[in-house]
């Protein structure tokens, strides 16, 4: 069952009936349909065009605003549906939404971008287009990051690309425009990104390269871009321009409203404490301070000053704060009960709010903030997907150098398979191979997909696809015996022994622990095996969630979370196999640091 919080502006959509168009303190969100509450909710979007939820299955419900649903009536095709909510029409997966001023964007989990709206195409609007087929080069059409400012949406690629599509008055898209014409086409902004940021009610944008240097262009009449005292005075920023004085650390969000800009970083002394801080300029009304701010500043505040910032949000001229004690802090415009206070006067600076209880206290990291512009928050829990890790794993896997088989579709698109998973899963008899590739290259990119994915999750994602390929996939032999003979082997290729993981601008390097992915692809399911010969093999599948996350920060930092606490059952559950479970011999033992961890908080 979902856990959502909602206060502010409840009308255009309504999103709770038979309430005011104005509440004023944190309620519990209900879907009308039953079956939407039984569902985990993973993201929210909101502006005045909508609110989308996206749930954990992959599915989207939007509620659109009643003047975006009945405004030119006569051009709906008979299936379309005036009711609210409705479900987002997709038959991909989907892994992001995002709204803005007059457009929905939606990311799926194959990599492309669809979007309806004004701020995107004329022509009709109320249709989902697919905008990453637009971009001129074949080869940068997949998509793995979107953000939608007011009128603009901005796409990440997988090759490190950002483009901007939609509307460029105040040059967020990072140039000058004579005409003020929206672009219909994404638009190249910069190459070598690593993270976009902005926001639902901004027409400023950030964008952080790789090595980690913050550029922005866009509205700066408040100085919500940052660039300080000397330039102050311009307005509009055409071109993406470095930002200077940024504060030190790493830059994990940054967030930006009408008036104002908020920035999260991390410290690099890993012992000081809290180890993330907030920083705010722009605005006097809306920054957090009371006063004017040209460059990022930290706001300091008792009210979380000992507490580490789990999230925030940044919305036209509110802001919400979550941090690990829990607390929700808020400061800025409240005319609709939007900072959850109890009453509508503003709120210079910030100040804690009263909260309901939560059923997930004692998962606070996994709730998240959202400020719908221009009237409406959300607090929602949305449960850990252990996804990180796996998605570190794909993306290793997707690197050329470490596969050497490519199928080519019908289609013409070059898949390539990774070597390990194909040796794991696939009898190790080239005639085999030779007849997947001769199916694939058959098939549609649809189908294509359908089939790696059934190699890859022993799921049958297609029973006509999975009859063709059953004989091929070898699905009978178990899991320990083929371990052992891939990785086991003497005769196997050494290197094939080291994973290296790039996390966190560090890698990580296992070898006397390989992991691999088994069973269900978006799932926590791993199968480990130790390199000294021993034979032994530990399947991880069945730990808890809470068992799990520590396992899998255990793996990458070799420490245990200070927020987490142990308890007997937890030990219980991991002590089984840990005393040779061990990355080195200078590492720590994982059971030593729970049963050290139990002790003291005990």
């Amino acid at each position: 069952m979902n856990d959502c919080l909602f206060f502010g502006e409840n009308n255009k959509p309504i999103l709770i009936k038979n309430k005011s168009n104005k509440i004023t303190k944190p309620i519990q969100f209900k879907f009308e349909n039953e079956n939407e509450n039984e569902k985990q909710i993973k993201q929210i979007s909101s502006t005045e065009f909508s609110t989308i939820f996206l749930f954990e299955n992959g599915k989207a419900i939007e509620y659109l605003n009643e003047r975006y649903i009945n405004e030119d009536d006569e051009d709906e095709d008979e299936n379309d549906s005036n009711q609210n909510p409705q479900k987002i029409q997709i038959e991909e997966n989907i892994q992001k939404v995002t709204v803005g001023g007059n457009h929905e964007a939606i990311l799926t989990i194959e990599g492309n971008l669809f979007a309806k709206g004004k701020d995107i195409t004329s022509k009709n609007p109320k249709k989902f287009i697919n905008i990453s087929s637009l971009i001129e080069d074949k080869n940068d059409r997949i998509i793995q990051d979107i953000v939608s400012g007011w009128q603009s949406i901005y796409l990440l690629t997988s090759n490190q690309n950002v483009y901007g599509i939609g509307d460029n008055y105040d040059g967020q898209i990072g140039f000058y425009s004579i005409t003020f014409d929206k672009e219909e086409k994404p638009i190249l902004m910069m190459k070598n990104v690593s993270k976009i940021f902005s926001g639902n009610c901004s027409t400023s944008v950030f964008l952080l390269n790789s090595n980690q240097e913050l550029f922005g262009c866009g509205d700066n009449a408040f100085g919500q871009l940052g660039l300080g005292e000397s330039r102050k005075e311009e307005t509009t920023i055409h071109k993406l321009t470095k930002i200077q004085n940024i504060p030190k650390g790493k830059i994990i969000d940054i967030q930006t409203g009408n008036y104002h800009s908020m920035m999260l970083i991390e410290n690099e002394n890993q012992n000081q404490n809290p180890k993330r801080k907030l920083y705010s300029c722009g605005d006097f009304d809306y920054n957090g301070f009371g006063k004017f701010e040209n460059e990022f500043t930290e706001i300091k505040s008792s009210l979380f000053e000992n507490d580490n910032i789990l999230d925030f949000s940044v919305t036209y001229k509110h802001s919400l704060i979550l941090t690990s004690n829990p607390k929700l802090i808020v400061f800025g415009l409240n005319d609709y009960g939007q900072l959850g206070t109890g009453y509508t006067n503003n709120q210079l600076t910030p100040i804690q709010i009263e909260l309901p209880k939560l059923r997930f206290n004692e998962n606070i990291s996994n709730y998240h903030v959202l400020c719908g512009s221009f009237c409406k928050s959300f607090l929602y829990y949305s449960p850990p997907s252990f996804s990180n890790l796996e998605e570190d794993l794909i993306k290793l896997f997707e690197r050329k150098e470490f596969c050497n088989i490519s199928f080519k579709t019908r289609n013409g698109e070059i898949i390539e398979a990774h070597k390990l998973i194909l040796k794991y899963r696939l009898n190790q008899n080239q005639n085999q191979i030779e007849k997947l590739q001769e199916i694939i290259s058959k098939k549609s990119i649809k189908e294509s997909n359908q089939i790696f994915e059934m190699i890859y999750s022993n799921r049958i994602i297609n029973p006509i696809l999975y009859f063709e390929i059953k004989e091929i996939i070898n699905s009978n032999e178990k899991i320990e015996e083929t371990m052992k003979r891939i990785y086991l082997n003497e005769n196997e290729n050494e290197n094939e022994k080291d994973f290296i993981i790039e996390r966190k601008e560090k890698q990580y390097k296992f070898p006397k622990l390989i992991l691999i992915m088994r069973s269900e692809l978006y799932r926590g399911m791993f199968l480990s095996v130790t390199e000294d010969k021993s034979n032994k093999v530990t399947d991880y599948s069945e730990l808890s969630n809470k068992s799990f996350q520590i396992f899998e920060y255990w793996i990458y930092s070799n420490q245990i979370k200070e927020e987490i606490q142990i308890t007997q059952e937890i030990i219980d559950e991991l002590e089984t196999g840990i005393d040779y479970f061990q990355l080195n011999q200078t590492n720590p033992n994982l059971f030593d640091l729970l049963i050290k961890k139990f002790n003291n908080q005990n």
